[in-house]
């Protein structure tokens, strides 16, 4: 039997790509939609370095190649030059959220996960002053067009950062402290930015996801995956069990259960691999609002090369975040 495009993804979004299993893979919907989901990198390199080609056709593994190419390119000139910017930087503290903190602690390489944009957190009162910062370094205004709460979004005209503060909403500072009191420091950037805690880390990325109404990259649920199971691949930040009763609890704390819930329940449905740690960290929501969730979300965001979003994405972002 052919393999589906759901076999398909699972196949070349894995770190350990099974031999001989794409013979007859749906390649025609299968590349395009890869290349706009982000996952383009880490499936050209498991064609061609890990499955001997996996009978993929040659145009559909030289058009994947030239995406890993391209990304390893743009992400070690991103992130070389964000460094250059930031490394003496003295007296604040930046959390690097999405691909900028997760492209080399979740991946083998820094290539397979594009950093399209590069997300930082901080706190209320350091908005302004990073901003202007930045515009020291050619970095000046843009609309947010992605829609994505950003308190601002700067650009050089080659990489977009974007500055968020009071992610968690006006009422929940005091827990939005917490984040940054556990950071942990990544030095490599100089002494002021940090990224969050593995539990912190998972919760934020499911609170992007539900405050874009999932309609994200499915590369955001390989990341979750590796948050999920530890980072076993790697042996970096967070590469350790998962503290499922921290987890929780701060999912409670931060407003975040049914996002938390929803993200895992995507998570468990797409990765067989990683159904028992996604399904062991459910929150105890009620069996109503689950069975509302896994028809209206899991389900439908679920379904490879889907072409249109959920309905309702304001009253579904109240509904998981309460915001």
């Amino acid at each position: 039997m052919a393999p589906s495009l759901l076999d398909t993804f699972r196949v070349l979004s894995s770190f350990e790509p099974p031999r001989g299993k794409l013979r007859g893979a749906p390649w025609e919907a299968y590349v395009d939609w890869a290349i706009s989901q982000g996952l383009a990198p880490l499936a050209a390199y498991n064609l061609e370095y890990r499955m001997g080609g996996g009978d993929a056709p040659e145009w559909a593994r030289d058009r994947m190649m030239s995406i890993y190419t391209g990304s390893v390119n743009d992400n070690v000139m991103k992130l070389v030059h964000f460094k250059r910017i930031v490394d003496q930087l003295e007296g604040r503290k930046l959390l690097l959220l999405g691909g900028a903190a997760f492209a080399e602690a979740l991946y083998p390489h820094v290539g397979f996960r594009p950093v399209l944009d590069i997300q930082v957190l901080v706190r209320r009162m350091d908005v302004d002053g990073f901003a202007g910062y930045l515009s020291n370094h050619e970095f000046v205004p843009e609309p947010d067009t992605t829609n994505s709460g950003a308190a601002r979004v700067v650009s050089d005209g080659r990489t977009p950062i974007h500055i968020y503060a009071d992610v968690l909403g006006a009422n929940r500072r005091e827990q939005l402290a917490g984040i940054f009191d556990r950071a942990r420091p990544m030095k490599v950037y100089g002494q002021s930015v940090f990224r969050p805690e593995l539990e912190d880390a998972l919760l934020l990325t499911a609170l992007d996801q539900a405050h874009h109404g999932y309609d994200v990259p499915w590369l955001s649920f390989v990341d979750l995956r590796e948050l999920i199971t530890g980072a076993t691949w790697m042996g970096g930040v967070y590469s350790r069990p998962m503290d499922v009763p921290a987890l929780l609890a701060r999912a409670e704390a931060f407003g975040l259960e049914r996002a938390l819930y929803t993200s895992l329940a995507i998570v468990a449905r797409l990765f067989p691999e990683a159904e028992a740690a996604a399904t062991a960290a459910f929150p105890p929501l009620r069996r109503a609002t689950r069975e509302l969730l896994d028809r209206g979300v899991v389900g439908p965001v679920s379904t490879p090369g889907r072409s249109s979003a959920l309905r309702g994405v304001d009253r579904l972002r109240r509904l998981l975040t309460g915001r």
